[in-house]
């Protein structure tokens, strides 16, 4: 009868071919906390929809990263976790209408804003623009995309022009959004091109807009004889058949 024992070690095959008895066992590598809290967060964000205890757990894994950094760790881990934990938190923050609080809370774990990850301000540029807020990014954007460190990363330049359509154009800073596209290299030509367009067009709509309300501050003019003959005339017409019908009823009182 054929032995069961090739069969029955068949599932510990490894990439490495079968494991002889002399080798040791590997156990596998330890992971961080703040990793498995970083999948608790998430599954609290969308699946029981618990918006605080979300948030309540991305700030504990941020301790614990504070805290419980594994060295072993390859080089990018740490910094994907946190990314992806103000991603969370981000959102969490967003469904509880306290947006307004999800710039500081992600400066608080970076401290200055050049050290943002592209995601995260993407992010944040995208909130408040939808909420009618862009100038509360403005500063923060500026200072992330005048950083040497960052102008080589390959998001840079959506980054950038993410920027101008978001905030720099809706707030009319339209002298900066030109000089930042014509100044950076992260533009292509084509692109740089768009852009310009879009910005003329804005600039041409602030002007149009600025020409109107000083229209619109003018009221006296625009009633002026010189710019309405027609109501002109119609006031010199009313004023003869007022002093016509005054002067036929002074008549009349006489001859009574």
């Amino acid at each position: 009868m054929k032995s069961d024992c090739s069969t029955s070690a068949a599932p510990f095959r490894g990439i490495g071919g079968p494991l002889r008895s002399s080798e040791p066992v590997r156990a596998a590598p330890a992971r961080a906390p703040a990793v498995d809290l970083l999948e608790e967060a998430a599954d609290l964000l969308v699946v029981h929809l618990d918006f605080r205890a979300a948030l309540e757990t991305c700030e504990r894994a941020w301790q614990s990263l504070a805290n419980h950094a594994l060295p072993e760790e390859p080089a990018g881990t740490s910094l994907e976790v946190k990314c992806s934990l103000c991603v969370v938190g981000i959102q969490a923050l967003a469904e509880m209408d306290r947006w307004q609080e999800v710039l500081s809370w992600v400066l608080q774990y970076y401290q200055v804003p050049e050290k943002l990850p592209p995601k995260v301000l993407e992010l944040c540029i995208l909130l408040y623009s939808k909420m009618q807020e862009p100038r509360a990014v403005l500063d923060v954007v500026g200072a992330w995309l005048q950083d040497p460190a960052n102008q080589d990363l390959p998001e840079y330049g959506a980054l950038a022009e993410f920027h101008v359509q978001r905030v720099l154009l809706p707030l009319g800073c339209l002298s900066e959004a030109e000089e930042l596209v014509v100044g950076s290299a992260a533009f292509g030509e084509e692109r740089r091109l768009d852009v310009l367009q879009a910005i003329h067009t804005a600039r041409q709509q602030q002007q149009q807009e600025h020409s109107g309300s000083e229209e619109a501050q003018k009221p006296n003019e625009e009633a002026s004889p010189s710019s309405l003959p027609f109501l002109y005339k119609l006031a010199q017409l009313f004023r003869w058949i007022r002093k016509a019908a005054s002067s036929r009823l002074y008549q009349l009182r006489i001859h009574d």
